[in-house]
């Protein structure tokens, strides 16, 4: 049975949705670019009340889709876990994820090398952590892969984050310095192979040769 939409209305707190009104009476609400085509007077049937309503369920996920990339860029895998903690099913997301991958917005592969880029740059860790940070966010195994083989060696990487971090081990001796520096590198995920060279490395570059508290003993090594 068809009934008349006799008036839509824009909502107070809303202003991106639009409320329809069948026969007089409220009959539900839709996202304004679902309800773009309607118009006073025009008739709906239930088979296309149900069609609108999917859709405004489709567009309601995306819009939600796109408020979390403007907070910082996701994976596919991020975003799925977001809507299907919202209640969205699996068909509404796979057309969510369908769109953003065909506009750009998402790019597991994009993302898995900026994030390698990202996290070198700023916070060097080893390759081993990188990935399982990635397979945490959903990435595919071959994503990081590519993404791992286009990024510095781990040694590169320790020795990225070593320097930076003996800045706050000044005044240590060598002993309690290698102790904490090792430490440091162990918790970003590099190996006792890459830390001890790296660890010996920045001890030499940081210290001047006067420095007595330089020598290196075999006993300390």
């Amino acid at each position: 049975m068809a009934r008349r939409i006799t008036a839509l209305k824009v909502q107070k707190r809303n202003p991106n949705r639009i409320n329809v009104y069948l026969d007089g009476e409220f009959a539900f609400g839709l996202a304004r670019v679902v309800a773009a085509w309607l118009s006073i007077g025009q008739e709906l049937d239930d088979e296309k009340i149900a069609a609108m309503q999917q859709e405004d369920t489709r567009e309601v996920a995306y819009q939600s889709a796109l408020r979390l990339l403007g907070v910082r860029p996701r994976t596919a895998a991020e975003i799925c876990r977001r809507l299907e903690r919202q209640g969205f099913t699996q068909p509404v997301m796979d057309d969510v994820i369908a769109r953003l991958t065909e506009s750009g917005l998402v790019n597991d592969r994009q993302f898995a090398q900026t994030w390698v880029e990202n996290r070198s740059t700023f916070r060097p860790r080893s390759h081993r952590l990188l990935a399982l940070e990635l397979k945490r966010m959903g990435v595919a195994e071959e994503w990081i892969d590519g993404a791992l083989e286009d990024g510095a060696e781990d040694a590169a990487l320790a020795y990225q984050a070593a320097i930076k971090h003996a800045r706050r081990l000044s005044g240590l001796d060598w002993m309690n310095f290698r102790t904490r520096l090792s430490g440091f590198l162990a918790r970003r995920g590099f190996g006792y192979d890459v830390i001890q060279p790296v660890v010996r490395q920045v001890w030499q570059e940081t210290h001047s040769e006067n420095d007595s508290r330089h020598d290196i003993t075999e006993d300390e090594e």
